[in-house]
């Protein structure tokens, strides 16, 4: 029997056109570290937050498929900060209301909702430290997840890790920074702090599936 992992998320967890590649998000790698068994169905949008993913009936779809013994991965934060009032969601109030929403359909399908912090973004600062961009809303997510008792992987803080780790300089090898006549589709280069390329992408489905399958031995 072959299960469904969906995930709901926004443009850093989306699939890419080719066109826009070498951009893309990790869930378009999930599958590649999780077992045959198991299916990515990657619903992630650009540009989406907890709140514009409901109002445009994206997580009513996802409720409609979903069957027991499936999981629904949830990663926002980039756009719920944003000001525009499709999107903007409050950390301590609007923002852990909405996500509520995802939690409740998915336990009443029978199925396992898993709430994932956002990527970091990839700001350093003249002294070469990295920059928190997000503000409140990864801590909102793991205290949401506490309150709830559902799974909880702390993607912004292990992105942030990774950066770290690797220094400004090398950490350009996950993100679309790309100097002009590089690639084809982007003739006048690209400096983008936010988005995955496909090697970076590669690696944050790696850390998303360690830690499911930490948490999950159904994915060993």
């Amino acid at each position: 029997m072959t299960l469904t992992v969906y995930i709901a998320g926004d443009s850093t967890a989306a699939n890419y056109p080719p066109e826009q590649a070498p951009m893309q998000g990790w869930g378009a790698k999930l599958g590649l570290f999780l077992p045959a068994s198991y299916r990515v169905a990657n619903e992630g949008v650009c540009g989406r937050s907890s709140k514009s993913f409901i109002e445009e009936g994206r997580l009513e779809s996802i409720l409609e498929r979903i069957q027991p013994g499936d999981f629904l991965l949830i990663q926002f934060g980039h756009n719920d900060s944003k000001e525009d009032m499709d999107r903007h969601t409050s950390p301590w109030d609007t923002f852990p209301k909405y996500l509520q929403q995802y939690i409740g359909g998915v336990k009443d399908k029978g199925a396992t909702p898993v709430l994932i912090s956002p990527i970091c973004r990839r700001h350093f600062d003249f002294d070469g430290l990295l920059i928190h961009t997000h503000g409140d809303y990864p801590r909102s997510v793991e205290a949401l997840a506490v309150r709830e008792k559902v799974s909880f992987i702390d993607l912004n803080g292990r992105s942030a890790a990774a950066f770290k780790e690797m220094g400004e300089l090398k950490s350009k090898e996950w993100i679309t920074w790309l100097m002009p006549g590089e690639h084809s589709n982007y003739p006048d280069g690209i400096n983008d702090d936010t988005h995955l390329n496909e090697c970076g992408a590669e690696a944050i489905a790696r850390i998303v599936a360690e830690a499911l399958i930490k948490q999950y031995p159904v994915f060993g």
